[in-house]
C-alpha cells in the first residue's frame, strides 16, 4: 500500500504542477529517484501522465475560458494569454513542445484549448515534451549524462 500512495502521490504533484499551481514536480520525482526504491522508468512513467493530464485540464479550460476569463481565480492571466496566443499563432501546434517550461507552458496549454487544438495531436505533443523532460530529470539525478 505504500508503494501505491508514492505513485499516486507522484502522480498528484505531476498534475498539479502542470496547471497554474506552483508545485515542484521535477523536486519530487528527483527525490523519489534518489532513494533507489522504486523503478525509473515507473517514476517517469507515472510522473509523465500526471503531468500530461494536468495540461489536458488546461486544454479543457481553454475550451471554456470565455465564460471564466476575468474571474479571479482563473488561472492565467490577460497579459500570459495573450503572450501564449502570439506564440501559439506564430510557431503553431508545435509551440506546445515549450509547454514544459515554465511560466510559458501551462498559458500555452490554455491557448491550444482556447483555439481549439484537437485533443489528439495536443496530448501527442505535450506527451512528447513532458516525457522528455522526465527522462532529462531522471538523466541528470542519476547521473545517467
Amino acid at each position: 500500500m505504500d508503494d501505491l500512495a508514492v505513485y499516486a502521490g507522484l502522480f498528484a504533484v505531476a498534475f498539479a504542477a502542470a496547471t497554474i499551481l506552483p508545485m515542484q514536480s521535477e523536486a519530487a520525482l528527483a527525490g523519489l529517484l534518489l532513494t533507489e526504491s522504486f523503478p525509473a522508468a515507473l517514476l517517469v512513467l507515472v510522473a509523465s501522465a500526471g503531468n500530461v493530464l494536468g495540461s489536458a485540464a488546461n486544454w479543457l479550460i481553454g475550451r471554456g475560458v470565455e465564460r471564466f476569463r476575468t474571474r479571479k481565480w482563473f488561472p492565467a492571466s490577460p497579459e500570459m494569454l495573450d503572450r501564449a496566443t502570439k506564440w501559439y499563432h506564430r510557431y503553431g501546434r508545435w509551440s506546445l513542445l515549450l509547454s514544459w517550461m515554465p511560466v510559458v507552458g501551462d498559458p500555452l496549454t490554455v491557448v491550444a484549448g482556447i483555439l481549439r487544438e484537437p485533443l489528439w495531436s495536443f496530448a501527442v505533443i505535450v506527451a512528447v515534451a513532458k516525457v522528455a523532460r522526465y527522462l532529462v530529470v531522471a538523466a541528470i539525478t542519476l547521473s545517467w549524462i
